[in-house]
């Protein structure tokens, strides 16, 4: 009883609020020093009023200054609620929302206009846990208090079959703007973790994201999608997939959507991806990527450090990609680029559709323990241009392994000075691929 009450309460404490993106808010490089200000109007989750009051969102969101709703130490357990416009969450330390695992208490949501349906099943589609559209001036953020989507369950579910349609992320905020959430913890959650879609002006700081790094299928850590102006640092990611993923859409969805994700800053962060890649771009890039900076980055102990993939189908393009100051440690493959990630939305996508790669640039990226270096696979109809390597040293496990750089239909090369036998083999499979 105790625990439905409180479903209820907190679940009743937002409601969906209206408005649109303004494109034309300048973009915040350097986050806040304090990114939780204050509001005007707070709420404690251990009020009478908040369980009492069903539009206490709008209590919290009213008033010049917005409103703050405070969850204090202890377990909260809930079902999926919305955020509304100008307003702080803030979790104290020891606080931890924990997603309620019985699926129906999760509403169904339309398809994601860049997708075409759920990614996992055709149809609508599980919502977030913690969900806001069109959005303003929102912050979540604490005292490294915790939002826990208790995903074990809708992981075996998933591996047994048993669930109709796609999982639910654990954050996802759409068609938002003004977005800062730092200094909380987000793990296991049932599907991609943080998932900014279509949001503007976003700063990502301080967050710690968990998953298991087996058995926690498509526990991705962040996702932006669609999303500019965003700056994620200062994070440590280790789950089930992809620790950071850019996307735009899939297909002739996500062509026609026509939403990039554009100027992204990816610094000083800590990830791990046992089955995926620590910094993915893609595979559903269809909307375009481009002005992506990564710097001062450790990944370590993982499939694959640093990937970009898409496939024939998907449209779109990859340029203006720079990664720099980057450590790859115990790292089955160091550098992907991949051109043949052949999982389609449906039947109606255009073969013919050729994404564009170009202008990638990788300085200053170290290794050690690292069975491939670089993979840089390109097609004819695909090629990668523009591929630049300065001042690249990645040692590998076997030592006595020639091919360190495996290329194909790619234009580009070594700038400075490099080791002779990786310029070599770069050299002779550029020749191999018919450049």
């Amino acid at each position: 009883m105790l625990a439905a009450l409180w479903i209820v309460g907190l679940a009743s404490v937002f409601v969906w609020q209206g408005g649109s993106v303004d494109r034309l808010r300048i973009f915040r490089l350097t986050p806040p020093a304090r990114p939780a200000p204050l509001r005007a109007r707070a709420l404690d989750l251990r009020t009478s009023a908040v369980i009492r009051e069903r539009r206490c969102s709008d209590q919290v969101a009213g008033g010049k200054g917005g409103g703050q709703l405070n969850v204090p130490a202890g377990k909260w357990l809930t079902g999926p609620f919305n955020l509304t416009s100008n307003m702080t969450m803030f979790l104290a330390q020891g606080a931890e929302i924990l997603g309620i695992n019985d699926e129906k208490y999760w509403p169904l949501m339309p398809p994601l206009p860049s997708y075409g349906y759920g990614r996992e099943h055709q149809g609508p589609r599980y919502g977030s846990l913690i969900h806001g559209q069109n959005l303003v001036n929102v912050v979540i953020t604490g005292e490294n208090g915790t939002i826990n989507g208790q995903g074990r369950s809708w992981w075996t579910k998933h591996y047994r079959k048993l669930l109709n349609y796609t999982r639910g992320p654990l954050v996802q905020l759409m068609w938002s703007r003004n977005i800062v959430i730092a200094n909380i913890t987000l793990r296991d959650s049932p599907f991609w973790t943080l998932h900014p879609y279509v949001c503007k002006n976003v700063t990502i700081s301080n967050v710690t994201i968990l998953a298991p790094v087996f058995q926690a299928p498509n526990t991705d850590g962040i996702d932006p999608d669609s999303s500019e102006d965003v700056v994620i640092e200062n994070c440590y990611i280790c789950v089930g997939d992809d620790a950071i993923a850019i996307k735009s859409g899939r297909d002739q969805y996500g062509i026609s959507y026509g939403r990039p994700s554009t100027n992204i800053l990816i610094r000083n962060l800590v990830v791990r991806s046992n089955v995926s890649a620590g910094i993915s771009i893609g595979s559903e890039m269809s909307g375009g990527v481009s002005g992506v900076t990564v710097e001062n980055v450790t990944v370590w102990s993982s499939r694959r450090g640093l990937r970009i993939k898409t496939a024939a189908g998907r449209g779109g393009y990859v340029r203006n990609i720079t990664y720099q100051n980057v450590t790859l440690e115990d790292v089955r493959v160091g550098i992907v680029i991949k051109t043949n990630y052949n999982e389609h939305a449906d039947e109606g996508f255009d073969p013919k559709a050729f994404p564009e790669l170009c202008n990638v640039t990788y300085m200053g990226i170290r290794g050690r323990r690292v069975r491939a270096p670089v993979r840089i696979q390109g097609t004819q109809e695909i090629p990668v241009k523009g591929v630049t390597f300065r001042d690249v040293e990645i040692g590998m496990v076997d030592k006595k392994k020639k091919d360190a750089f495996e290329c194909a239909f790619i234009q580009g090369g070594p700038l400075g000075p490099s080791p002779p036998s990786p310029v070599l083999v770069w050299t002779v499979m550029m020749r191999r691929a018919g450049w």
